[in-house]
């Protein structure tokens, strides 16, 4: 399930494109059922002059829809969740074991089956139309996502592969890896991030078979939906599968983050589940937001081919479980290749007690700029792609200091703070203000803004 969507955010188009030709290397792992430098300053500086990305072997004609740059599309095949011994991939280990521990079949072997290495490219059919997401809906506007084209994207979420993983004749499963979203800056946001899906459908008989009684109870229904059930689903179908969800999620989180934990569900809407909900966990005093969960919509299931069965689906984030669970205070250290970094993770088992231990506190280098907005073609994800792709991983944050409107001539004015910070050494200014140049002189190329630098 698409965790932490912002299902409603208003999107412009991105005009950053891709250089000539883009090649990027790396073999994803096949499905299976399994027991930073920055980019130079001087992007963007050459017209694309071919209409073909070349991506994991297979080529894409670009269109009006292409919006990913070079920057992102380095990190595809990376699969940092099925490197070993790293903190995404022991998030991901740990999940297994316990799924594969406490969920067995009648023969007693693993109920669940784990895909962790399905494709991150797909089709805007499966990342939007297989999930029942309406065409006008703001989630598929291309500030928001990567399209390569108008057919094919990075995955926004790995909800994109339910439809497939079901229609294949699954009733339980887990599907792990990369995801990719145009977003904000700052420690716990990253264009790039790592979900796990998790997916249940029962039967009759396997949602009843435990109630006294329940023989004469029914998954379905000719009724009326409300806050609190789909039209087709009977009440008590209903609330069996929200009870089983919440029940295996926070028998999840207990197991991952100790007996004292403490959960609360809070109610939310996606548009392919429903009733669904987001899980909060109190960590060190704070409420924190880690999955979102719902029972599944039926006309997705039955086009799956699973008409006589219902189901929940959860998404959880990696990174974010991640954060809270070794104390790892910047989303990008996930990204390092540094020794000290990756050293602490390596230990004799996946339950081995971690506490993130920081690596040198580099000072940080901040930097203002300010510009007139185009009249109608500027989004501030626009500014934040442009702004990742050409500073890359030195950028820590981005901020919004001030927007002013001219009283005469209306033009309105954006002021952001970045924030430059190496996580593995100190910058210098010289370094920064090249960078930092190359931003100005790429925001007036690329999104046309007028510049007050």
């Amino acid at each position: 399930m698409a965790m932490l969507w912002k299902f409603m955010r208003v999107a412009k188009y991105s005009k950053t494109a891709l250089s000539p030709k883009v090649k990027v290397r790396g073999i994803p792992t096949h499905s299976r059922h399994s027991s930073s430098k920055s980019v130079p300053s001087d992007f963007a500086a050459s017209a694309p002059c071919s209409n073909t990305v070349e991506l994991l072997g297979k080529s894409y004609p670009q269109d009006d829809y292409s919006n990913v740059t070079e920057k992102i599309l380095s990190k595809v095949g990376k699969n940092l969740h099925n490197r070993k011994h790293h903190p995404l991939w022991l998030i991901k280990e740990q999940v297994k074991e316990h799924f594969y521990k406490h969920y067995l079949g009648r023969r007693g072997t693993p109920l669940f089956s784990v895909y962790d290495g399905l494709s991150p490219v797909v089709t805007v059919q499966q990342n939007f139309d297989s999930l029942l997401i309406p065409q006008n809906h703001a989630s598929r506007r291309k500030e928001d996502n990567y399209y390569l084209n108008r057919d094919h994207m990075l995955r926004a979420h790995t909800s994109a592969h339910q439809w497939d993983l079901i229609h294949s004749g699954l009733d339980a499963f887990l599907a792990v890896g990369d995801v990719y979203r145009r977003d904000t800056i700052d420690n716990t946001h990253y264009p790039v991030f790592h979900q796990m899906e998790g997916v249940r459908l029962f039967s009759c008989h396997e949602l009843f078979s435990s109630i006294k009684d329940g023989e004469g109870l029914q998954l379905f229904e000719q009724g009326h939906r409300t806050a609190h059930k789909q039209e087709c689903h009977t009440m008590e179908a209903v609330r069996l599968v929200e009870f089983n969800l919440k029940q295996v999620l926070t028998k999840l989180m207990t197991h991952i983050f100790g007996d004292g934990l403490q959960v609360r569900w809070v109610d939310c809407y996606f548009p392919f589940t429903h009733p669904s909900f987001e899980m909060e966990i109190n960590f060190q005093g704070e409420w924190m937001e880690v999955l979102g969960c719902g029972v599944m919509e039926q006309q997705l299931v039955n086009s799956a081919g699973a008409q006589d069965k219902i189901g929940w689906a959860f998404g959880l984030g990696l990174e974010r479980l991640a954060m809270i669970l070794y104390d790892i205070p910047d989303i990008r250290l996930f990204w390092s290749e540094d020794e000290r970094f990756l050293k602490q993770f390596i230990g004799p088992h996946i339950w081995q007690k971690i506490k993130f231990q920081p690596l040198s506190r580099y000072p940080p280098l901040i930097n203002d700029i300010s510009f007139w907005l185009p009249s109608e073609t500027y989004s501030q994800n626009d500014f934040y792609d442009l702004v990742r792709t050409i500073g890359g991983d030195l950028i820590e944050k981005v901020v919004l200091l001030d927007e002013f409107a001219h009283p005469k001539t209306k033009k309105v004015s954006h002021c952001y703070r970045i924030i430059y910070r190496h996580p593995e050494r100190t910058l210098t200014q010289d370094e920064v203000h090249r960078i930092h140049q190359a931003i100005e002189e790429s925001a007036v190329r690329e999104l046309g803004v007028e510049g007050r630098f």
